[in-house]
């Protein structure tokens, strides 16, 4: 799991102009394993892209990535 956190961080310190406010962390939630991301609230939005479409590409690494075994993704802004 240490490798998704690692490649989370990479793709999402690369997408926002304030890298510095960037937290990840892995987490549970309803017994699932939950990736935390916490950005600066005016970064939210480029995390998420038009319409989802960045964050479902995100999301789409991490299931390559982890062999269809991806945790779910929490967005917040500060």
């Amino acid at each position: 799991m240490s490798s998704l956190i690692e490649l989370t961080d990479y793709l999402v310190r690369s997408l926002v102009r304030d890298s510095d406010d960037v937290v990840v962390e892995t987490g549970e939630r309803r017994g699932e394993p939950v990736i935390s991301i916490q950005v600066a609230e005016a970064d939210r939005g480029a995390v998420i892209g038009r319409q989802g479409r960045t964050i479902r590409a995100i999301e789409a690494v991490l299931d390559a990535a982890s062999r269809g075994q991806r945790p779910g993704l929490h967005i917040q802004g500060d």
